[in-house]
């Protein structure tokens, strides 16, 4: 969970936006330095387009947050295991610059999704234990919980079927098979797989939430782009004039070379929000970080998307030098590039980093007694596609 249209012809994807380097501008906008109503349309736009690596539109975005006081942000995600860091805390930054915008964040905790997608072996009461687990994580973490509501989707679907299953119905019936199964990305599956009936549905379903959750932006990965798309589309279907916005977030690669994405199932492909001090050090240590290559390198990617946004800062021990802080991902770049900073001295740094930021964490699960038994059953559950 965490598109284009339909009928007979399948419109080719519209072009990423790339207009501003809000990554950068975002350096002068801190979480910390004013309330929502002392931001101004241009400082709430800049906070909420920087989380994304693609928007779709960013015109309607800079419109949304300037006309709407409260706009509504939603993501889906399916209780499938562990959490690794993406999920905690890029997922915190991200929430927290929108509730820091004036919107609220619906988090659409997706069981009856992760069943259909076999997750936890389909086992709905070892999702809902996951499920719990990973809000926990997202509290501990500082997540802004003032304007965020967790909504579990098996319930509320219950509540108001009658909606529900209404819309998912006309979005299947304006959609073929073959529009539908190109969506079969978002489960983490390939067009070309052998998919049950129920994972063909999934994506109906998915398109339908957007519009149940009264959703003004999406804001998910870039792996569920196509479903977003889906919902787009669906709105030229129904003439419906406002669409919802598609603010995808990127997609950590995993630890290891030739990793695009991190996997729950190669426990060594990503840092977990459970993992011990030793067990970070060792990850990091393995990691594929080449000498000053930037292209691929996941060691280089941490750093500029958890550590820098987390701590405004990466403070690096050099051997032989004095230690050097960086605050600016370019010159970071460059230092890297050049070989001035070495992956030797890089990944002990980073170690240090994720460590600081799990420690809250980790004290957490081993200090709160319903919390630590949480977790022993979570480790126990086998991680299933």
């Amino acid at each position: 969970m965490s598109g284009e249209a339909c009928g007979s012809q399948v419109p080719a994807d519209p072009p990423h936006e790339t207009k501003e380097p809000v990554a950068e501008k975002m350096a002068a906008v801190k979480l910390s330095d004013a309330s929502t109503d002392e931001l101004t349309a241009d400082e709430k736009y800049d906070l909420v387009r920087s989380i994304g690596e693609e928007c779709i539109q960013e015109e309607e975005l800079r419109k949304l947050l300037a006309n709407k006081p409260n706009p509504v942000a939603y993501d889906g995600f399916e209780p499938s295991g562990r959490m690794h860091i993406a999920q905690g805390v890029m997922k915190v930054l991200n929430v927290n610059k929108l509730t820091k915008a004036g919107c609220t964040f619906k988090f659409w905790v997706a069981d009856w999704f992760a069943q259909l997608n076999n997750k936890m072996g389909g086992d709905l009461k070892k999702i809902g234990e996951v499920g719990k687990y990973m809000v926990e994580i997202w509290k501990v973490l500082g997540m802004d919980l003032s304007k965020v509501e967790f909504i579990l989707a098996s319930e509320e679907i219950n509540k108001r079927s009658d909606e529900y299953w209404t819309l998912v119905m006309d979005v299947a019936m304006k959609n073929n098979l073959k529009r539908v199964i190109r969506c079969s990305t978002i489960m983490g599956r390939a067009e070309t797989d052998d998919l049950s009936a129920a994972q063909i549905f999934y994506p109906c379903m998915q398109c339908a939430d957007i519009f149940f959750l009264k959703a003004d932006i999406c804001q998910l990965g870039m792996d569920q782009r196509k479903v977003n798309m889906l919902a787009r589309e669906y709105c030229d279907q129904v003439k419906r004039k406002l669409k919802p916005i598609i603010l995808s977030h990127r997609m950590m690669p995993g630890l290891l070379q030739g990793q695009a994405k991190m996997s729950k199932s190669d426990p060594d492909s990503a840092i977990f929000m459970d993992d011990n001090e030793a067990e970070v050090s060792r990850k990091v240590k393995k990691a594929f970080c080449p000498p000053q290559e930037l292209a691929d390198n996941p060691c280089i990617e941490y750093v500029e998307h958890i550590i820098l946004p987390w701590f405004g800062k990466f403070d690096v021990a050099r051997k032989d030098q004095e230690e050097k802080s960086y605050t600016d991902m370019d010159e970071l770049r460059e230092d890297y590039k050049n070989g001035a900073l070495h992956p030797g001295d890089l990944k002990p740094a980073l170690a240090k980093h994720l460590n600081i930021i799990l420690q809250p964490v980790r004290d957490h699960f081993q200090k709160d007694a319903k919390a630590k038994a949480l977790l022993a059953k979570i480790k126990k559950y086998k991680t299933t596609r």
